[in-house]
Formats: C-alpha cells, structure tokens, sequence
C-alpha cells in the first residue's frame, strides 16, 4: 500500500473507533483491552493522542519520568490523557481523523498497524465487530514481521510458516499456521486472542 492508501485507512479507522467508542457505557469504558495493562479508555487516549503528539520537552520530561522505557513511557501518557470526559476522546479522533501528523520518531507505515491493532484491542474483549482492511492488515503484518523491536516476531514465532487464508500473504519457514490476515496480525504484534481462529500443524508451537 502507498502512503495516500495508508493514511485512508488509518482515517477510515480512525472514525470507526470512534463511532464504537460513542456507544459505550461507562463500565464498558474501564474493560480491560487486549493490551496488557491498558483498558478501553487507555487505549483510546493513545490512538488520539497519535495525531497531536506532545512536543519535545513534554516527551524528554516524560522519557526521564519512565526512566527510559518505552512502553512505560506510551502506558503512561495514554493512562495520563484518558482521565478526560469519554465523549472528549470520541471527539478528538473525529477532529483529527483525517491528519497525517505523526510522532517523530514513527511513520505512517508504522501507525498503520497501530491502529488497526489497537482498533482490535477495544473491539475484540468488547465482543464489537470492528473490519480489519485486507490489504492493510497485510501490509502491517508484513511491517511488523520485518521490523524486529519492539515485538521481534520472527525470534517469538520460528518455524513456523504463517498463512493467510483470505489474502495473498505468508511469511516465515516451518509448519504451517494458516488463519484470517487479522489474526494473524493480532499474534504477530503478541495478542493471543483470536489464536482459536488459526490452525494446522503450526499451531502447537505457538
């Protein structure tokens, strides 16, 4: 996919959670995400937070409070912006659904499959059917498969050979673990939810 194609499904999806999050009750808000240690709300602060990130001296004062660890550094600014009023974070992903700003250090190649995996991290516990795009999902799970950290797939998943059962995608050597494109993104990024989705041999080395 090329950048233009990109940044349609990352708005398309954009506004997708947005219309699920619109319906949600309070409780629904605080269940807990496929993201360990994040809820709904959290995740939702994250992927608004995306297109208006904070400005350097906020991230190095942030980086320092996290004592340099990323993923302590992204639970704490999401957990931090989800204490505003619910309908705020609806109508921040809204607002800037169709903008291609973007932390410096990431890309759009990257935030496409930040959203279409954490659009899957509120929809799936919340048993809401949300649509993975099948050429995006490819490409996200073809980025995350050879981009190593922070979720280093090929050294979690060896020898196997995933997929894909419903688009022209397969990546690695082994047994094979066949499945929808989206599930398969969901293993690759470390979610294990939809592994009931997958079979073949593969399978038992997961």
């Amino acid at each position: 996919m090329n950048r233009d194609e990109s940044w349609a499904v990352i708005a398309d999806q954009r506004r997708a959670v947005a219309d699920l999050l619109a319906e949600l009750t309070d409780p629904e808000w605080d269940t807990p995400s496929l993201c360990a240690d994040w809820r709904v709300r959290d995740v939702a602060a994250h992927l608004a937070l995306a297109p208006q990130p904070p400005g350097l001296l906020t991230m190095t004062t942030e980086a320092i409070r996290a004592g340099g660890r990323f993923h302590r550094l992204n639970h704490d600014l999401a957990v931090r912006h989800a204490n505003r009023p619910s309908a705020d974070l609806v109508a921040e992903l809204r607002r800037h659904a169709d903008s291609r700003r973007l932390p410096a250090v990431t890309n759009y190649r990257n935030i496409l499959f930040d959203v279409l995996v954490h659009a899957q991290d509120i929809a799936v516990p919340l048993e809401r059917p949300l649509v993975m795009p099948l050429r995006a999902a490819a490409a996200g799970a073809t980025r995350v498969w050879t981009m190593g950290w922070p979720f280093w797939a090929r050294r979690r998943l060896p020898a196997v050979r995933l997929v894909a059962t419903d688009t022209d995608w397969s990546v690695g050597d082994g047994a094979e673990v066949c499945g929808p494109i989206s599930a398969l993104l969901l293993l690759l990024t470390g979610r294990r939810a939809r592994c009931p989705e997958l079979s073949g041999p593969g399978t038992a080395r997961l």
